[in-house]
């Protein structure tokens, strides 16, 4: 503590860029360092150095140039940090031995040299700091604290504070030299009669991240938190905590972020120990880790529990065992015991606590999904797993990477919250839907709580969307941005987003019209819910106003039309592939020992699906965007199909039966996305050789053009040999082009 400290070093540095109040913001390096020696019994002052220090980059900004006096010919001849660091710990150790003194703590003026500035550049060129600089104190807030009526801390300087003692301003021309004199004579003024202080507010820089849990009914203040994006998705929470070096996070603090196919995407939510770390911490938007630049933005104390908060007691045990490191295992077989994953880890890796330090990842109904944590007591153990990364087990190649504790309430919630989709009622009439999913067009409303992105680059996924509204993302409803599709399935040049209100569709349609993406400026209107709704069911919406879709199919007709009477297969063959991905996954068609014939798979009729099929949409927010023309199957009962096909017409019997022999078969269904447009059965069988596949288990989604959506469905014996497939097979290209594999039951 500074109340016991025998000395003070008072303390100032500066960057080749910015300095004073955005001191560290610019990520520019060091260039000089001044310190002074007070020695607080006797009221004596030691000797003040100086050294100029030798960036990696020789560049020198013209404000700094100006403010330091400095050319690039001074910090050329100079010494780099690491040199001087060893200077001044050889110094300040001298000095402090020679007054008979026993300790020291670092005074400077503000927090930005140590946190902004020292410690992030220290870290990016790996040195280890004296321990001097893991503890300071602010001499702005012990003024504040010795003379309160001075003003708010914020607005104190050194001249201001000299002034309201009654000193004079110090009168130095050299950059440095003059503010460490200035708090020399403060310290000196303060420390004598009448105010007698004792330097007390001792602030302290972590010396590493502490992992742990976080239950989601703990509070969090939104004061506290930021998103991070753009990291690399390898990256784990103690890269992150390397990122924000010189700020203190609260224990447990980052929150790795998972797309909707539990993989990391490049965000992460992080909780630090106050609102001034915090503020600190949106200094560093854009400053760069390794080649990438991580974007930094304000997030709330919700949003964090959301990722990070947990209710499992399982997870909470596995988690007890503080300061464990963290391994996540991907792709295990769905048969691996506890001793196997154990030996393939091996001796050199060992557990903690053997089978306890695993914990596998299971759905609600007890099947495991592939997915498992390991918890290694040191760095050296995990790292020895991590050499094992696509090493094989059994026959699949396992994936290794760090995670985090957050991560792993991350991924238990969502998979204990997976609900389990069951088949339809037998109802031969009016099919029931399973999962109770909400629709995916809104209810008409004229509250202008959308905005709409019209002239986006064809190549745009959601991603660039969200880049390109920045800030904005928080605002965004879940699964809030709808891409609009052309007849041909591909982008438009057209989005819809949802905003949580009218108040912040406003503010996107102000901040974001006509800005640049991907060379391209984007125009941004707001608009509302029931304009929305038309122009994706394939209406317009123009300076003329709205047009309403065209109903040319006979399955558009209103819902009452349809009310007493199954859905047409002939009709629903075709309707089928134009189904919204989320509103149920896919199952594939159930048999039954009574009829040999395959039974058909249909979706009930819906009301929010009227639309124009000219004009498609899906609606995937955060996850990456995918094709629409996706085909998810419930199991209807065999009496339902044979009475729907008993009372149609003539002609739609005859091609509803016609349409039956392509339909998949049962198994395990795997969906293939990303197809080239030319692809055939026997390319498909080609590329899945080996795997037992029957020629009547490839099924190709045609939109209504006549050609290949770019994917397909693929009927497989087993479950495992499905899984089998889509992990021995989604790194392979088909026919030079990379195609995405997904297991759907």
């Amino acid at each position: 503590m500074a109340s016991h400290s025998d000395t003070l070093v008072v303390f100032f540095g500066a960057t080749a860029g910015a300095n004073g109040g955005k001191l560290g913001s610019d990520e520019r390096e060091i260039i000089l360092l001044v310190w002074q020696i007070v020695d607080l019994h006797e009221k004596k002052v030691g000797k003040l150095h100086r050294c100029l220090v030798k960036p990696d980059t020789l560049e020198l900004t013209d404000q700094c140039k100006e403010e330091t006096g400095l050319t690039l010919d001074d910090i050329v001849k100079a010494e780099p940090l690491d040199k001087v660091l060893q200077q001044f710990q050889q110094s300040v150790s001298s000095e402090v031995k020679c007054l008979g003194r026993s300790s020291c703590t670092l005074c400077v003026n503000s927090p930005l040299i140590i946190r902004q500035a020292l410690h992030p550049e220290a870290s990016k060129k790996n040195l280890v700091l004296p321990e001097c600089f893991f503890s300071f104190v602010d001499v702005r807030k012990e003024f504040h604290k010795c003379c309160p009526n001075a003003g708010p801390m914020e607005k104190l300087t050194l001249t201001s504070m000299l002034e309201c003692v009654g000193l004079p301003a110090v009168s130095e021309q050299l950059m440095g030299v003059r503010e460490v004199k200035s708090m020399v004579q403060l310290t000196l003024c303060i420390l004598a009669e009448p105010y007698n202080h004792k330097f007390s507010c001792v602030e302290t820089v972590k010396y590493k991240f502490d992992s742990g849990t976080c239950s989601k009914t703990e509070p969090v203040d939104s004061e506290t938190v930021i998103r991070a994006r753009g990291l690399p998705w390898q990256s784990s929470d103690q890269d992150i905590a390397r990122f924000f070096k010189g700020l203190n996070i609260a224990k447990g603090g980052v929150a790795l972020c998972l797309n909707a196919q539990g993989r990391r995407n490049g965000e992460a939510l992080v909780r630090f120990i106050n609102s001034e770390h915090r503020d600190l911490a949106l200094e560093r938007h854009k400053h760069h880790m390794g080649s990438r630049y991580i974007e930094v933005y304000k997030a709330t104390g919700e949003e964090f529990l959301k990722i990070a908060g947990g209710t499992s007691n399982e997870v909470a045990q596995f988690l007890s065992k503080e300061n464990q490191v963290i391994i996540r295992m991907r792709g295990l077989p769905f048969t691996a015991t506890p001793q196997e994953v154990l030996s393939f880890l091996g001796p050199e890796s060992p557990v903690t606590d053997g089978s306890e330090g695993l914990l596998f990842v299971k759905y609600p109904d007890g099947r495991p999904t592939g997915d498992a944590f390991v918890l290694f007591s040191c760095e050296e153990y995990a790292q020895n797993a991590l050499k094992k990364h696509k090493q094989i087990l059994g026959k699949r190649y396992i994936e290794l990477f760090r995670s985090t504790a957050a991560e792993v309430q991350q991924v238990l919630n969502r998979y204990m919250s997976t609900p389990l989709i069951s088949t339809l009622p037998p109802s031969p009439i009016v099919p029931v839907p399973v999962l109770a999913t909400p629709p995916f067009l809104p209810a008409a409303s004229s509250t202008r709580d959308c905005v709409r992105l019209r002239g986006l680059p064809y190549t745009a996924g959601i991603e660039d969307i969200l880049e390109f509204m920045g800030e904005h993302t928080v605002d965004i409803k879940p699964h809030g941005v709808h891409m609009v599709l052309n007849q041909q399935g591909r982008p438009s040049g057209d989005a819809f987003i949802q905003m949580k209100s009218p108040d912040k569709a406003f503010m996107v349609a102000q901040k974001c019209h006509k800005k640049t993406m991907k060379d391209r400026y984007v125009e941004v209107f707001q608009c509302s819910t029931e304009e929305m709704s038309i122009v994706l069911m394939g209406g317009t919406l123009n300076r003329s106003g709205l047009s309403p879709p065209p109903c040319k199919l006979p399955c558009l007709s209103p819902p009452t039309a349809y009310a007493a009477f199954p859905t047409p297969p002939a009709i629903l063959s075709e309707a089928a592939l134009y189904q919204p991905p989320l509103l149920a996954a896919p199952r594939p068609p159930q048999t039954t020992t009574h009829s040999p014939a395959h039974t058909l798979a249909y979706y009930p009729p819906q009301p929010h699906l009227y639309m124009n099929m000219n004009m498609n949409y899906t609606a995937y927010y955060p996850s990456p965007p995918v094709s629409p023309s996706t085909v998810s199957y419930f199991a209807a009962p065999p009496g339902a199909v044979a009475a729907a096909v008993a009372a149609q017409p003539h002609h739609a019997a005859a091609a509803a039966a016609a349409a039956t022999p392509v339909l998949p078969q049962p198994g395990a269904l795997v969906r293939m996305q990303g197809l080239p447009y030319n692809t055939g059965v026997k390319d498909i069988l080609s590329f899945f050789q080996g795997y037992q596949l029957q020629p009547d288990a490839v099924l190709i989604l045609y939109n209504f053009s006549g050609q290949c959506s770019g994917e397909a469905l693929v009927t497989f014996p087993s479950e495992e040999i499905a899984r089998r497939a889509v992990a021995e097979r989604s790194n392979h290209p088909f026919y030079g082009q990379q195609v995405h594999l997904v297991f759907c039951n």
